[in-house]
């Protein structure tokens, strides 16, 4: 290690204590990324404060410095988001891990940022409720990233994302200024609402360090439905048809190829004998015998219409998860072909088209490469992945999609689409950002920016430059 990181390491330790400052080689590249594989991780030093006066002292030692600052959470972002690539000192909220308050009268609970999500599931549940944003990574993930992102996941359909849930947040900003937005209110017609500035903004303008998060009532008797379909457009008659029927939880979908790594990785069994070339999985709340047989009827129809080839519902909470984990087991089995990917969304009405639009580009320029679809398709949300050939150098893989994603955000920009649904901007949709957004709306986001954060130390080099 360098003199200067040494004596950057001690300063840090000045406001932290010297037991939660690493400078090691391990802590460096576990700390300095996240599940993106593009960007090496390249800080200069891992940080672990414990309380809000202690990151407001880390910033303001970062701008009487002139280093900068990455806030790390749960590490599980796909967008480089997290990646501390150039020096800089990583903040990471793993000791601010405390759920802080709860009012059963208004549903709300106070959480510091490295909560878990998983664990934030549970303590709602051990309170008789339910917070319903959801999505594979939550046994990791951190309710700070999440509102940093603005995590989605599979439930939006019904409970839209995590930007509806947040009640009210305390936050240090580039100055190291703390802000302390909404109060937890249901009205406040008080001018701007700054709380939906830092939603999403990736740790750009400040570091989230205190949160205020509303609960939901817990569904019912959550049932699942297992369709197979031909093609997507089918999928849109499937859905419209439920929706007209039911109030639905989550409408996901992925491929057969999808399936079938899943299959061979996890051990899991087809959940019925028919082949698709796509499935559609259904959640709804089975609070009646009414609403069952309903459910069977739409089912049915859309069988009868030609919609739907095959299907299979769970009888009880212990299928219903068996059949999420076709979905949601996809992630996690496809990441060791070092995929990449592209979290894109349109409107609804309009994947099907989107879709093979885009999987005509990837599949006319790389026809060797294979292509994996699933997403949230009832929110317009789909994910591309693009798995890496063995042989192939994984800087040529990289190298080779990064071409082809220009193609594919024209075809996102023509449909009106967003070059990133839900995980971010970061380092790796920089590039693509003006596929989604115009040059006054960039302007305007970079002028925020200098307001909230006029020396750029925090998270500096992500969204835009």
């Amino acid at each position: 290690m360098s003199a200067m990181q040494q004596t950057l390491a001690a300063s840090l330790a000045e406001i932290v204590g010297p037991d939660r400052v690493n400078i090691d080689h391990e802590s460096l590249q576990v700390f300095g990324k996240d599940w993106t594989k593009v960007h090496e991780p390249n800080p200069a030093a891992i940080v672990f404060p414990g309380s809000i006066e202690e990151v407001q002292a880390l910033v303001r030692l970062a701008n009487k410095q002139g280093f900068a600052l990455v806030p790390s959470g749960g590490r599980t972002g796909l967008s480089g988001g997290a990646v501390a690539a150039n020096g800089e000192v990583v903040v990471a909220f793993d000791r601010m891990n405390q759920i802080l308050d709860f009012s059963a009268v208004d549903r709300q609970v106070v959480c510091q940022p490295g909560v878990i999500t998983e664990q934030l599931q549970q303590f709602a549940d051990d309170k008789g409720l339910f917070y319903p944003v959801d999505f594979a990574s939550s046994g990791s993930s951190q309710i700070g990233g999440n509102v940093a992102t603005n995590a989605g996941g599979i439930k939006v359909i019904r409970y839209g994302l995590t930007r509806d849930w947040v009640m009210g947040m305390k936050v240090v900003t580039g100055t190291g200024e703390l802000l302390e937005l909404n109060h937890g209110l249901v009205k406040n017609a008080t001018g701007y609402d700054l709380r939906h500035l830092f939603i999403g903004s990736e740790g750009t303008l400040g570091f989230i360090v205190e949160l205020t998060m509303a609960l939901a009532t817990p569904p019912k008797d959550p049932t699942v439905l297992v369709l197979a379909v031909d093609d997507l457009e089918s999928t849109m008659h499937v859905l419209q048809a439920f929706q007209g029927a039911l109030d639905i939880c989550a409408f996901e979908f992925f491929s057969e190829k999808a399936l079938r790594h899943v299959m061979a990785e996890k051990g899991l069994q087809r959940p019925f004998a028919t082949e698709g070339t796509f499935y559609a999985l259904i959640e709804f709340e089975n609070t009646s015998e009414a609403v069952l047989e309903s459910a069977m009827s739409v089912f049915e129809h859309c069988v009868e219409q030609g919609w739907a080839l095959d299907g299979t519902m769970s009888q009880n909470i212990t299928q219903a998860r068996a059949l999420w984990r076709l979905r949601e087991d996809i992630s996690e089995t496809i990441s060791r072909f070092t995929p990449y990917k592209n979290d894109i969304s349109v409107q609804v009405s309009r994947v099907p088209a989107f879709l093979k639009e885009v999987d005509n580009i990837v599949t006319a320029q790389y026809p060797d490469f294979e292509i994996i679809w699933f997403g949230h398709i009832g929110d317009g949300n789909v994910h591309l992945n693009i798995l890496k050939p063995d042989a192939l150098p994984k800087e040529e893989f990289f190298r080779q999609c990064g071409e082809v994603s220009y193609d594919i955000f024209e075809a996102v920009k023509s449909y009106g689409g967003s070059v990133s649904a839900e995980h971010g901007v970061g380092l790796l949709k920089k590039p693509y950002l003006q596929y989604s957004r115009s040059e006054g709306e960039i302007a305007c986001m970079k002028a925020l920016k200098q307001v909230f954060d006029p020396n750029k130390v925090m998270n500096p080099g992500k969204i835009f430059d």
